[in-house]
């Protein structure tokens, strides 16, 4: 879609970020290979990886762009931060919702740092790959990665000579999945992207550290969790399955790629929770299940917490935000060679990483410039609130968790 973009917007905008983060390399060689990098990444190149990016870009040798990556002085971190200000420039809206999710790298031999054999959700199965913890930012305008960290198995943080040979920093230290979401989300917070809402899935909403950390940080979220989730002593599965029919209602989570994303869905509240020091109740716990249509026994579970006016839409709007996660891997891996790197070095995987979601981050905004323009046609609604009723039945629990009379949310 976007290489129909006239060929002068296209430059203009791109030139524009190369200007935007040009001062993070110091040195010019450094600058030109990483716009050769970007440009590289953004062209029509079968395979992303440095010989045939060097090729597109003119260059007889790998050498310079292998350079960037490697050994070149650069802070890959800092260049996180300009594609931060970047998307919250030209996506950022107060509603914004951060996804948190992480994606596989199947990778052959045990140098590359961070492999070993682990579950990857891209493969559905364990495999010999590195795992990366991500975060996207989503808004009614658009979505985009903005945020990564490599996880680093004990195998290899137990082994500091093994971390060194990967260039893996002395002070890189073991760090749970769960842990790496906690600092993405405070780096978030701290930079010029609006969020208001967080979700994940269930690898993340089942850890209850993750959710009072939410709430510590003044943050609503809607997060997955397993069937089996506790919720005041009742798992969350007995818990729903007292939902009454006409506690069912039918709401979309938002557009796919066949339309509408519509599913079954029951909500209940939870006690309010009280922020320290403060009298009133500020926030509202909620469960949630998802029915799918055509599968009835398909059900997904949620925890969420939301502000006091937060309707059952709100909820359903938000996770069906975490979708646009898989969408933003998709796209970087088919169009900007996310996981087409060569490099094993620590150092290597975050800047590839970076500058591959430094040019998914263009081709998004560049999406969004050119509907608005009215150049390219959109494939479905841009508000996140159509197709919603007014009006959505929920229902609350005694003391004793027992559901009962149904009312208007």
């Amino acid at each position: 879609m976007i290489h129909d973009v006239p060929t002068n917007a296209w430059d203009l905008e791109l030139e524009e970020l190369f200007l935007r983060t040009g001062g993070r390399f110091a040195r010019v060689e450094s600058r030109r290979r990483m716009r050769d990098y970007v440009r590289g990444l953004l062209g029509p190149v079968g395979r992303k990886n440095s010989w045939q990016l060097a090729e597109y870009a003119g260059n007889a040798t790998p050498h310079g762009l292998q350079h960037l990556l490697s050994h070149s002085r650069w802070d890959a971190d800092s260049l996180r931060d300009d594609l931060q200000a970047y998307i919250a420039e030209q996506l950022g809206t107060p509603k914004g919702v951060l996804i948190i999710d992480d994606t596989g790298f199947v990778k052959k031999g045990i140098t590359s740092a961070g492999v070993q054999r682990q579950y990857s959700g891209t493969a559905g199965r364990t495999e010999n790959c590195q795992i990366g913890v991500f975060a996207a930012y989503a808004t009614t305008r658009g979505h985009a990665l903005v945020d990564r960290e490599l996880y680093l198995p004990k195998s290899w943080t137990e082994d500091r000579k093994r971390c060194r040979a990967a260039r893996i920093p002395d002070e890189r230290s073991f760090a749970t999945k769960g842990e790496l979401a906690r600092d993405m989300v405070l780096r978030t917070l701290a930079s010029p992207l609006p969020i208001a809402w967080v979700t994940a899935d269930s690898a993340y909403g089942q850890d209850s550290h993750f959710r009072r950390f939410l709430e510590d940080a003044g943050l609503s979220y809607v997060v997955a969790v397993p069937k089996s989730q506790q919720v005041n002593g009742p798992r969350i599965d007995h818990l729903l399955s007292q939902a009454p029919p006409e506690a069912w209602q039918r709401l979309s989570a938002g557009p796919g790629a066949k339309g509408e994303r519509l599913y079954d869905w029951a909500a209940a509240r939870l006690p309010t929770v009280t922020e320290p020091g403060v009298g009133e109740p500020t926030r509202q716990r909620w469960v949630l299940a998802r029915r799918s249509i055509s599968r009835p026994d398909e059900i997904a579970y949620y925890l969420a917490c939301a502000p006091l006016d937060a309707t059952v839409p709100d909820l359903v709007r938000v996770a069906g935000c975490r979708w646009k996660i898989e969408e933003c891997f998709q796209s970087a891996k088919n169009e900007c060679g996310l996981d087409q790197y060569e490099v094993r070095r620590y150092v290597g995987w975050h800047r590839h990483i970076t500058l591959a979601m430094l040019a998914h981050a263009f081709l998004a905004v560049m999406a969004v410039q050119e509907r608005e323009k009215g150049v390219l046609r959109p494939t479905h609604p841009t508000s996140w609130t159509s197709h919603q009723p007014k009006s959505v039945v929920c229902w609350q629990l005694n003391p004793a968790t027992v559901l009962h009379t149904a009312t208007t949310c």
